[in-house]
């Protein structure tokens, strides 16, 4: 072994043996904040739409391609931020994604046609669709094997605050009077706030330098880590023991994905995903909308649905049990049957006490789901080709998702209410066979050795 394979041998070995300690709070709390800007400003659209139904009068199709637009920017954003990590680092495309996705979230507040909101949340969602691989992809980087998936819970759930937070805000705003819809969009901009603290809390991956070569910088970051830890604890780290060898992969191999060793991985987070995103969006971003259209008033509609929010943080933390002990695909199948069920007992009934109920259960059981698929996602490919891997997937269910704005619309236009959650339903049992039949174990098991392991049966 030479010696620049051996450090890249030791690398993930060192970052696995770290314990969780105050020393990395800084970087975990501005993940945190990172988080509640970027799931708040993904439902910003969802929550100004009953004023712009009242003010611009916008029908169902019109809001069905918005919201398809807005997925178009989200899997472009993918898509392309996820190839540019693998290529110039997580640390600066986290930057340059919460400066973009920022400003087009304040623009939205100003536009004055239905016209020009498509442009800015198309816009919005390309930054928003970055920055969501990035942040997953560090969070799986950063922190060991054994805690990974915890973390990872807990900082999505920290961040779905932000979920309620602008529910809560567009209930109290919107009402105010016809252009109260565009605070709305004014609360998703103020996460560029955070931009000064990163240079102090948020180094380079070293995970990424080591692919690069660059081991001398990633020796220099995990060092500075390192130091940290053993003056919080008052005691020297044991030694790393390697399980796997890193790869040293200075450009980006894209189509690996498609090769005999990670083509079952692709296709099964793919599709998963699809089936996820056409599930999830397929009732939280239309809920408020229906929930007009059937007969509720714009603020008992936008109440409801800032009731139903509140479970969105509940439901992350409820993968924080189970993550690393369970396992996350296990977790992932059991946690998407569950939502199909009570999706369909939402559908129906439609009494105010069912709304609430079944409505707040399916919040929090989707946000378990998530915090427990994108975890999942993010780490079954290697590192060198790990953000572009998840962000291939996580863009082909944004993609998808630009046909589903209008699916679903069509589906209520035609077939009605209850139609669209038997459809709900279907996205989330194809995505939980798919992950248990054909997914990859993950839990407990270092990055390195995941992305060395060949074709596996699923255990």
């Amino acid at each position: 072994m030479t010696e620049s394979t051996r450090a890249a041998a030791m690398i993930g070995a060192r970052m696995d043996r770290l314990p969780m300690t105050r020393a990395q709070l800084g970087m975990f709390v501005l993940l945190a904040i990172f988080s509640v800007f970027e799931l708040g400003d993904l439902n910003t659209f969802a929550y100004a739409t009953p004023g712009l139904i009242k003010t611009w009068g916008l029908t169902v199709p019109v809001i069905g391609q918005i919201t398809s637009l807005t997925f178009l920017g989200l899997f472009l954003g993918a898509w392309l931020g996820g190839y540019l990590s693998d290529v110039f680092g997580r640390r600066r495309l986290l930057i340059l994604t919460i400066t973009w996705f920022s400003v087009f979230s304040l623009l939205n507040a100003v536009v004055q046609t239905p016209g020009q909101l498509e442009l800015t949340r198309f816009l919005t969602g390309m930054g928003l669709g970055s920055e969501i691989i990035n942040t997953w992809t560090y969070m799986g980087e950063m922190f060991p094997k054994t805690h990974r998936g915890r973390y990872q819970s807990l900082v999505f759930a920290l961040g779905l605050i932000g979920i309620p937070l602008m529910a809560w805000w567009a209930r109290t705003v919107v009402p105010t009077g016809p252009d109260g819809w565009r605070f709305v969009f004014v609360a998703g901009a103020v996460g560029i706030l955070t931009l000064p603290f990163i240079g102090a809390n948020i180094p380079e991956s070293p995970r990424w330098l080591d692919t690069k070569g660059r081991h001398d910088e990633a020796d220099r970051v995990l060092r500075a880590i390192e130091a940290r830890v053993e003056a919080v604890t008052g005691r020297r780290l044991p030694e790393p023991v390697p399980e796997a060898v890193g790869e040293i992969v200075p450009s980006v191999p894209v189509a690996e994905l498609f090769q005999r060793r990670l083509i079952r991985r692709t296709v099964v987070v793919t599709l998963g995903m699809m089936a996820s995103i056409l599930g999830f969006y397929g009732f939280s971003a239309w809920v408020p909308t229906l929930l007009v259209k059937s007969g509720y008033t714009e603020l008992q509609s936008l109440t409801y649905t800032s009731i139903i929010s509140l479970g969105a943080p509940v439901g992350a933390i409820l993968a924080w049990p189970v993550t690393d002990r369970v396992g996350r695909r296990v977790m992932v199948g059991v946690v998407a049957f569950a939502i199909a069920l009570c999706v369909l007992l939402y559908g129906m009934k439609f009494s105010v006490a069912a709304v609430l109920v079944f409505g707040f259960l399916v919040a929090l059981f989707l946000q378990t789901q998530t915090t427990l698929f994108y975890a999942y996602a993010s780490e079954v490919f290697p590192t060198y080709v790990r953000s572009t891997g998840w962000g291939f997937a996580n863009g082909m269910g944004r993609l998808a998702n630009v046909a589903g704005g209008v699916l679903v619309a069509a589906i209520y236009g035609s077939l009605g209410y209850m139609a669209v959650f038997i459809f709900v339903a279907l996205m989330f049992v194809i995505e939980g066979l798919l992950v248990l039949v054909w997914g990859e174990q993950t839990a407990k098991r270092s990055l390195e050795e995941i992305g060395a392991t060949e074709v596996t049966t699923a255990g």
